[in-house]
Parts: C-alpha cells; sequence; structure tokens
C-alpha cells in the first residue's frame, strides 16, 4: 500500500507543489552565479520575500500587489548583496551569510512591531490558493516552468545570455570586447533577489495565507544546491529541485506509516540534500570567476 502511494498522481502534483519555491529560488542563484556573484542569501531574500508580500497583501487587500511588492523587496535585498558583492568586494560567502542574519532578525523583529503578537503575522483572507485560475497558485506553478524555458532560451540562444556567461567565465576578456561587467553583475543579482521573492512569496500568499518565523525552513539552501546538483543549467537545476520536492514529500508521505520516529522522518530532505552534493559536487564546475570580484586593473 505504501508502495501505491508513494507511485500515484497526488505523490506527483504535491512533489511539483513543493518544487516550486526552490525552481524559483535556484533560477534566481542561476543568474547570479552565472554571471559571477555567489548567492548564499537566497534564504534570506525568500524570508524577506515571503513576509513582504503578506504585508503588503495585509496594505492593500491586493494579493497581486502583495507579490510585486515582494518582489520590490527581494530586488532591493539583491542590489544590497551585489553592492557589497561587486562594490565593496566584500567576500560573497561572508556577505550572504550577514543578510541572511539579517533577514531572519528583521521578519522576527517585524512581526510584533506591526501586528502587535509575535511569532506570525494574522492569517490572510484569501490566498492564491483560493482563487480563480489565473489568479491562482496554478498560474504561479506555470510561471515557474515557463521561466525555466525562457531562461535557458536566454542563456543559450541570446546575445545576451552569452554575456552573462562570458562574465562569469573570463570577466577580464568580456571587458575587453565591451561588454559592462558591473552593470552585468548589478543586473543578475537583482533578478535573483527578485525571484527568490516570488518562491518566498508562494509560501505565504501563495499557501499557507500567513507569514510566520523562519516559514521558508532552509529552502533557499536546498535551492542553492539544487543550482549545484543541477550544474548551473536551467534544465539540470529544474530536475534537482524535483527531485528535492520528491524527497520532501516522500518524508511526509512516510510518517506514521514505517516505523521510524518522526524526528528522522523530517531529516530525510536535508540528508539526501547532502547526500545528493556530495556525489555530484566533485564533478560540477561552477562558472569560472564565480565568488570572485572583478577589478579591471589586475591582469
Amino acid at each position: 500500500m505504501i508502495l501505491l502511494e508513494l507511485i500515484s498522481w497526488s505523490l506527483i502534483t504535491v512533489t511539483i507543489t513543493k518544487a516550486i519555491p526552490m525552481i524559483y529560488a535556484s533560477l534566481g542563484g542561476l543568474f547570479s552565479e552565472r554571471s559571477g556573484v555567489v548567492n548564499i542569501c537566497l534564504e534570506g531574500i525568500m524570508l524577506t520575500g515571503a513576509f513582504s508580500a503578506v504585508v503588503f497583501t495585509h496594505l492593500t487587500g491586493s494579493l497581486w500587489i502583495g507579490l510585486v511588492g515582494a518582489i520590490i523587496v527581494g530586488s532591493i535585498m539583491g542590489l544590497l548583496h551585489g553592492v557589497l558583492s561587486i562594490k565593496f568586494k566584500v567576500n560573497q560567502i561572508v556577505g550572504g551569510t550577514a543578510i541572511n542574519i539579517f533577514a531572519a532578525g528583521a521578519t522576527e523583529y517585524l512581526i510584533p512591531v506591526i501586528y502587535g503578537k509575535p511569532g506570525a503575522t494574522p492569517p490572510l483572507a484569501f490566498t492564491f490558493e483560493r482563487q480563480s485560475f489565473f489568479l491562482s497558485k496554478y498560474f504561479l506553478i506555470y510561471m515557474a516552468f515557463v521561466l525555466v524555458g525562457l531562461t535557458h532560451i536566454f542563456l543559450y540562444r541570446t546575445s545576451y545570455g552569452l554575456r552573462v556567461r562570458a562574465v562569469g567565465e573570463h570577466p577580464k576578456a568580456a571587458d575587453t570586447v565591451g561588454v559592462n561587467v558591473y552593470l552585468t553583475r548589478y543586473l543578475c543579482v537583482i533578478m535573483s533577489g527578485a525571484l527568490a521573492a516570488i518562491g518566498g512569496a508562494y509560501l505565504s500568499i501563495g499557501e499557507s495565507g500567513l507569514f510566520s518565523k523562519g516559514m521558508t525552513a532552509n529552502r533557499g539552501f536546498i535551492a542553492l544546491a539544487a543550482l549545484i546538483f543541477g550544474k548551473w543549467t536551467p534544465l539540470g537545476t529544474l530536475g534537482a529541485c524535483l527531485f528535492f520536492g520528491f524527497c520532501d514529500n516522500l518524508q511526509s508521505t512516510l510518517q506514521g506509516k514505517v516505523p521510524i520516529p518522526s524526528e528522522f522522518m523530517l531529516m530525510i530532505p536535508y540528508v539526501l540534500t547532502i547526500i545528493a552534493i556530495a556525489g555530484v559536487i566533485g564533478r560540477s564546475r561552477p562558472p569560472a570567476a564565480n565568488g570572485v570580484p572583478y577589478d579591471p586593473s589586475e591582469r
């Protein structure tokens, strides 16, 4: 019976649903890292996106304005990471970690400041899940898959995508032929923030209808792992996100049906993430200039 449930249509649909936030976040990370900026702050951007979406929806009564608000805030967070990494040449891992800590602390602090009680915001009267098709979470699901295809076309079939890849592989050579390395990286890291914020907004106004402390539950880090597992390609990253979505759904399906403590079941997505990355990271080659600040004076 358990085996039949594991291969049911319900498992497939729930797997896709659980993968959607990671697809948005990992696509954001793809833009950033393809241009040469390591984006470890996907988790923090998802968190602020989820929070901002709820706040703007509460203020305006519009889910669309809530989504746009999340995108704006996510873009600002991406720009902040860009300024630290590109202008000030801060170590990108350290800078991204600082943004993650800031996002976790800021959202936890602002919940009681805005709503008067800690832990979680009041629930929304409506979410994307309860709306008609064009306003439903299914629109966000389909849009995620469309964006994967568009990102693949952009990176491998357009001159602009070639410039992004050139900046991530050999910025000095790109600069020599007239590509603005700094502008390209800024645009990509801002795009990264916008996409990761949509992933966060999907969790709050798309499904749960509220924001709770730490509700992203490390999905940003799993998205980063999916990006590595997918070898920094849109289609590979999509497959990795679906795999991790399946792992997340697997622990939910098996809880209470096998004689294993629930705490161990909750570990399944993270353990399989570690195993998957340990198995492929040695064979995955990131963009050559990923994580390396560009200095045109250096030879």
